[in-house]
């Protein structure tokens, strides 16, 4: 689970609720089924007008991405990618063609068949930048529904709270009623503001520092693949792929996670006389 999300959800709703009942309030006042209805039926509604329905279905889907933590091992990537770099000086970059089927990441698994293939360094760089290209502005369109919806709700909320003035001010005959009737009008509003400011907006936020992970690992792997097809040092080519993190990916101790296959690695190429 990513613990900031959840933390900062119980934190949000804990707050709002002391604060609620330390001012003498009750949780039937803001329970009110009709705000609810108009505040986030028409946010849906203006966001379906947006966006196609492929990419808003794609955003519900990538909901998981914020409440809980991405599986991929970044530390585990750069020992794989070190791996093949040994295999490909070893035993040459087609022997790589028999771990391909095992990959599953496919943009790992994209670059190194283009890589196996006999495809140039700047050719293959210039096909999977694109490729990372493409997937960058798909994916920002996830983040760009939860945006929107973060602006829509609030001014729906709004329009409610005009609504329920509108029936009010139709019943002002009934004087012991309009207290009332005020308040609960104006329950649409807390709908608008409080889930653009408490859901919308924020999973705006988290998405687009998934996506840049995402990215930053699409780039690592896309470097790694031309450095080994350019006949990098595979030491030196860990030592590259180790900046592409930040402090937190990395290993908390030396030696990284890769120097195991490394070590193995080189102990193989000293047999064979590879490496002198």
């Amino acid at each position: 689970m990513d613990k900031a999300t959840w933390g900062g959800v119980l934190l949000a709703v804990a707050g709002i609720a002391a604060g609620l009942l330390l001012e003498g309030g009750n949780f039937s006042q803001v329970l009110q089924p009709t705000a609810a209805l108009i505040v986030f039926g028409g946010t849906i509604g203006a966001v379906l007008i947006q966006f196609p329905l492929a990419v808003v279905i794609g955003s519900l889907l990538r909901l998981g991405h914020i409440f809980f933590e991405p599986k991929r091992n970044p530390a585990k990537l750069v020992q794989e990618l070190v791996k093949y770099a040994y295999q490909a000086r070893r035993d040459g970059i087609v022997s790589i063609d028999a771990e391909i089927e095992n990959i599953q990441d496919p943009f790992l698994k994209k670059a190194l068949m283009l890589a196996v293939d006999g495809s140039e360094p700047q050719e293959l760089r210039k096909i999977m930048e694109l490729d990372m290209d493409n997937q960058a502005e798909y994916e920002e369109s996830f983040a760009q529904v939860f945006d929107s919806a973060g602006g829509f709700a609030p001014t729906i909320g709004i329009l409610g709270a005009v609504l329920g003035l509108i029936q009010v001010m139709q019943h002002l005959d009934k004087i012991d009623e309009v207290g009332r009737g005020i308040a609960v009008a104006f329950v649409a509003t807390i709908y608008g503001v409080g889930s653009a400011n408490l859901f919308f907006l924020p999973s705006a936020g988290k998405l687009k520092i998934r996506m840049r992970e995402e990215q930053v690992l699409r780039e690592m792997t896309l470097e790694g693949v031309v450095s080994i097809l350019e006949g990098m040092n595979p030491r030196m080519l860990e030592t590259k792929l180790w900046g592409f993190l930040t402090e937190a990916q990395k290993p908390p101790s030396q030696p990284s996670p890769a120097m195991a296959a490394a070590a193995s690695a080189r102990r193989e190429e000293e047999k064979t006389g590879v490496l002198s």
